[in-house]
């Protein structure tokens, strides 16, 4: 606990002094041009056998809005740091939350720079997963009857990015209600999980939202699928006008808490779930450095 003062004292300093600048794309990996995009996420992806994954069930909970030097700040994100492993340059790769979001599951932003709606061509790593044969559920919280579209607050659609690829969500996205009966039994080999509005610290602080997601992450690692090899990611979307540094924390069974310093970004994240499961990368996870450093050797 006391090197995560330190740290967080030297990034809130460094925070203070950096110079505002438009967030972009780091050095790590390149975003592919718009037709390369288009090509790549528009493709349905072929399997002639499902491919036997590295662990057998991957997690993926995403926040909202705190660079690393704020959210560190947090008793609540300062104990997840303390147990797992914290990644100290991670980025994001655009602003605002919508491209981020199609970032980690395209490997594109599409070239969008808002959050309204587009319709995309099928694709992301949801038809990848599909199209292999392996189960995955993206579990929002506040989805209701009114379903991708139409649900009310504090369900955001711009945070949602598998409503986006072929203008409809899949059967795969359900409501946050159905979790914990699928984490007591058959849980998908990928989760994908969004609070909401509040729960995802955008409309509320972190000293309301991240006694929340300690909950979440408890009920994640009590259960047999995380427990039998399976990895948490917990990442951030976006940071400020002064930093694009954000979140990323990993847990996975006979992992400690380290810190790593190792650039990576968005498209890394994406990279490390393909990898994971031997899927063939889509986009600019291609070409992005995978989380290496911060997972367990056996899955390495």
């Amino acid at each position: 606990m006391r090197a995560l003062g330190v740290l967080a004292a030297a990034l809130v300093v460094a925070a203070s002094c950096a110079a505002p600048s438009a967030m972009g794309t780091p050095s790590v990996s390149a975003t592919p041009s718009p037709t390369e995009s288009l090509a790549i996420a528009s493709a349905a992806p072929t399997a002639s056998a499902t491919p036997t994954p590295a662990v057998p069930h991957v997690f993926v909970v995403v926040m909202e809005n705190a660079t690393l030097a704020t959210a560190i700040r947090f008793p609540s994100v300062q104990r997840l740091a303390a147990s797992y492993a914290l990644a100290t340059n991670y980025r994001a790769v655009a602003s605002p939350s919508l491209p981020n979001y199609l970032a980690l599951t395209s490997g594109s932003t599409w070239d969008i720079t808002d959050d309204g709606y587009h319709v995309l061509p099928p694709g992301g790593i949801g038809l990848q997963l599909t199209a292999a044969g392996m189960g995955w559920r993206a579990y929002m919280e506040g989805l209701t009857d009114g379903g991708c579209l139409h649900s009310p607050y504090p369900y955001a659609l711009k945070h949602n990015p598998f409503a986006y690829y072929g203008g409809a969500c899949p059967p795969n996205v359900v409501s946050l209600d159905e979790l914990d009966a699928d984490l007591a039994e058959n849980t998908p080999s990928f989760v994908w999980i969004t609070p909401g509005l509040c729960h995802d610290a955008h409309d509320c602080s972190l000293a309301v939202a991240g006694p929340w997601l300690e909950d979440l992450v408890a009920r994640i690692v009590a259960s047999a699928a995380w427990r039998n090899g399976g990895v948490l990611f917990i990442v951030w979307d976006e940071g400020g006008p002064a930093s694009s540094t954000v979140p990323l924390l990993v847990a996975a069974p006979g992992l400690g808490s380290q810190e790593i310093t190792a650039a990576y970004d968005h498209y890394s994240l994406l990279a490390t779930i393909e990898d994971l499961f031997r899927l063939p990368r889509i986009g600019a996870a291609r070409n992005a450095r995978a989380l290496t450093d911060l997972l367990p050797r056996s899955t390495r």
